[in-house]
């Protein structure tokens, strides 16, 4: 397979987004007197988008449709303020994107974090880079591990399935790259651990964005 293009996913893979997500969630908390969380407790929370991480949030006994709703919202009002404090991309990450793209690799981004906060982070951290697409969590459109995202990417870019990779540090990716019927590539520096990516089939796992692009050029 020659990759011709590569979808990214953004949190834990091309940024570092969890100093400003827990932030803005113990924010919420705080708000409710609540019990706040770590670190290690939002590398768990995140990936399935922003509803989710809320309701991971949320002692059990809250978790409600209006109650999650109503947390959302507080959330969201902090984070979209608050969305660029803490996060930055990995060590090698700017580089390598910058390669790939001077290499005539078509890029991409999908991510299920909502749709305004992931252009955002892009057009601050990649602003050299001119993307196929970039698309987060849209109303009516269903999150990955569904290809709902990942689809229109492919049309976009006109290019074959054999021919495209998804790049991500989640079971969340590599699924969506299996029901999308692309190559995978996982990071390991991501916020989920190898393990994870191997018992989700990665076609394979690097350890750093050198090692990412040695791949990339060894499939084609």
């Amino acid at each position: 397979m020659k990759p011709e293009l590569v979808i990214f996913d953004l949190d834990g893979t091309l940024l570092d987004t969890i100093g400003d997500l827990a932030v803005s969630c113990n924010h919420m908390l705080r708000l409710r007197d609540l019990p706040q969380h770590g670190y290690d407790d939002y590398c768990r929370f995140v990936g399935n988008g922003i509803m989710r991480l809320v309701e991971r949030a949320l002692p059990e006994e809250l978790r409600t449709a209006e109650y999650v709703k109503a947390a959302r919202k507080d959330f969201l009002e902090h984070y979209i303020d608050h969305i660029d404090i803490e996060t930055r991309p990995y060590e090698g990450i700017p580089q390598a994107v910058e390669t790939l793209y001077r290499s005539g690799v078509k890029l991409a981004v999908a991510s299920n974090k909502f749709q305004a906060g992931t252009e955002k982070l892009i057009r601050e951290y990649f602003p050299r880079i001119e993307f196929v697409a970039v698309r987060g969590n849209r109303d009516g459109v269903p999150l990955k591990p569904d290809t709902a995202m990942i689809d229109p990417i492919i049309a976009a870019a006109g290019v074959a399935r054999d021919r495209c990779v998804m790049v991500g540090d989640s079971a969340v990716d590599m699924q969506t790259a299996h029901n999308a019927g692309i190559g995978s590539i996982g990071v390991s520096w991501g916020f989920r651990d190898r393990a994870e990516l191997e018992e989700n089939r990665a076609d394979y796992i690097v350890d750093t964005p050198d090692e990412l692009l040695k791949v990339i050029a060894s499939m084609r």
